[in-house]
């Protein structure tokens, strides 16, 4: 039933992802910590009011903080994705495995449990969807970090983490100062049912 969580200033490098455990959870303030990264796992805090993270080393956020659906302030100033965009186009090439499976799950070859050993009907069920509408393809293990611009507050840009299967899939962007404004509109296109008020306060500055 915790509501109030004050973490600042503790030198943290790390959120565990088992704070997701606390649905009663309002206000988490994890500023001034040495922080890189948000697990996506803090999309399941539905109750969560304000996320206070300024003055951390974050270059990006998970794109599954869009399903903060009652998030009203989000502090985001002092980190480097306020002053410096990053795009990691580190790209593993797909194991004869992954092949295997990418080919199963986008062809639809049918299949059934007593076809196939226990760990690869497993396997199979962990593809995840290409976010990219034009592909319609799936990955596994191998895929591409890509950091996507969101428009929140028709005023700031926030970099998402999102994943790709392959680099073919990636947006034709260069950086943040070179982006245009319609480039700006198509990156927030399947975001854009995130209404304005989701987000009342964005502090970047």
């Amino acid at each position: 039933s915790l509501e109030f969580l004050y973490l600042g200033g503790n030198f943290i490098t790390a959120i565990p992802p088992e704070l997701a455990k606390l649905p009663s959870l309002r206000y988490l303030v994890l500023c001034d910590n040495k922080i890189q990264s948000i697990p996506p796992q803090l999309a399941q805090l539905h109750s969560l009011r304000s996320l206070s993270l300024h003055n951390n080393l974050l270059t990006y956020l998970p794109r599954e903080i869009l399903n903060l659906v009652h998030l009203e302030e989000l502090s985001l100033r002092g980190n480097p994705l306020v002053v410096r965009f990053v795009r990691d186009l580190t790209y593993n090439p797909p194991s004869l495995q992954e092949l295997a499976g990418r080919t199963v799950k986008t062809r639809n070859v049918p299949y059934a449990p007593s076809d196939l050993p226990d760990s690869l009907v497993r396997y199979l069920s962990l593809a995840s969807n290409c976010p990219n509408p034009k592909c319609g393809g799936v990955y596994f293990d191998s895929c591409v970090r890509q950091i996507k611009f969101v428009d929140f507050c028709g005023k700031y840009r926030l970099p998402l983490m999102h994943y790709l299967c392959s680099p073919e899939c990636s947006s034709p962007f260069s950086s943040a100062s070179q982006s245009s404004t319609s480039q700006s509109e198509s990156d927030s296109e399947d975001e854009a049912s995130v209404a304005a008020h989701r987000m009342q306060k964005v502090l970047l500055g």
